[in-house]
Formats: structure tokens, sequence, C-alpha cells
């Protein structure tokens, strides 16, 4: 379950960071034809990223998997112990109901009421515990998601590509063209300033 709550959120990020690098890139007023007819003579400037091993080494979002991994442990534990007490409480009642324990029906189904309203509290604590995380999740995604296109879009004031790609999105790429340890490393030093 640990894993693959990771590896959702870095498929879902690396997604998100296509869309980023994508509409990132050097953004242009609208040109006249002429001026696109200039731009056609001009070489197009290319970089990929490898989003997933960024996302591994970036140390903000090391840092979000690993309080999101706690948290989701926090909640799996509080649900865990809520369920068994319930269980254990439920399999009491059945043990009470086949000897003869209770002194009248009505106190007998009373007590099966009560139970019923526990397995919903168990139920909705289970569900709602279930939605804190996934709007959890999309907070740390969309937390990253800005990170890096605020870093991105700074980046390429100076390195001025015409396109940034997200390594998921090719199928070939040359060495070369690949920033990723770059792009890393700024994303990285940026992080450290904020957190001094």
């Amino acid at each position: 379950m640990k894993n693959s709550t990771i590896v959702n959120i870095v498929l879902a990020l690396a997604v998100a960071g296509l869309y980023i690098i994508y509409f990132t890139g050097n953004k242009k007023d609208k040109s006249t034809e002429a001026d696109m007819a200039k731009g056609a003579d001009k070489p197009l400037t290319i970089a990929y990223v490898k989003m997933d091993s960024m996302l591994f080494t970036y140390e903000l979002a090391k840092k979000l998997n690993t309080e999101f991994a706690s948290k989701r442990e926090d909640f799996k534990k509080e649900y865990t112990e809520k369920r068994i007490k319930f269980e254990r409480d439920a399999a009491s009642f059945q043990e009470k109901v086949q000897r003869g324990g209770f002194l009248t029906e009505d106190r007998a189904r009373q007590e099966q009421e009560r139970l019923g309203a526990v397995q919903q509290e168990v139920q909705k604590l289970d569900y709602d515990l279930t939605q804190k995380l996934t709007e959890m999740q999309e907070q740390i995604k969309q937390q990253i998601v800005d990170s890096i296109s605020s870093f991105l879009k700074s980046y390429n004031e100076t390195k001025r590509y015409d396109v940034i790609l997200n390594s998921a999105s090719m199928l070939e790429g040359s060495p070369h063209y690949n920033i990723t340890k770059e792009v890393t490393q700024g994303l990285n030093d940026r992080y450290k300033s904020f957190t001094k």
C-alpha cells in the first residue's frame, strides 16, 4: 500500500510536470505571420527533465512524501484500533447472546443497536480518513507542481529554451539535452534558502 501510494504520487506528479513544463515554456505574445517566418530560421532549443528521478531527489518532494506516509500510518493506526475494538465488542455480544447473558430481549436489542451505530462510525471514519488522505495527496501534488513551475519559469528566463519536456512523454532523447540534475540542484538550493 505504501509503495503503491508513492508510485501513484510520482506518476501523478510526472503527468502534472509534463503539463507545467509544456505550459511554462518561453511564452510569447501573439506574433504576426512575419514574426513567425523570422523564427522559422532559428533552431529550436529543447531540453528535458526526468520528472520521476527529479521527484526522488527534490528535497521538498521527499519531505512532503515522508510527511504524507507518516500521516497515512497514523490514520491507518487510528482506524485499525477502532475496527479491532468494534470486532471484539461484536464478538463479545454474539457470545453473550448465545449463552443467554442478557436479562431481557430489549437489553440485547439495545446493545445490538449500539454496536450497529459503532459499526457505522467505524465505516465513516474509514471514509473520512480516506478522503483526508486523498485531499492531502492532491495538496502535496499541487504544492510540488507549483514549486517546479515557479522554478522553471525563472530558470528559463536565463536559459531561453523554446521547449522543456518531461522525459516521460519522449521516446528517445540525447543525454546532452537532459537538464534534470541542473534543475533538481536549483530546486534544492532554492528550497534550502527558504527553510533557513
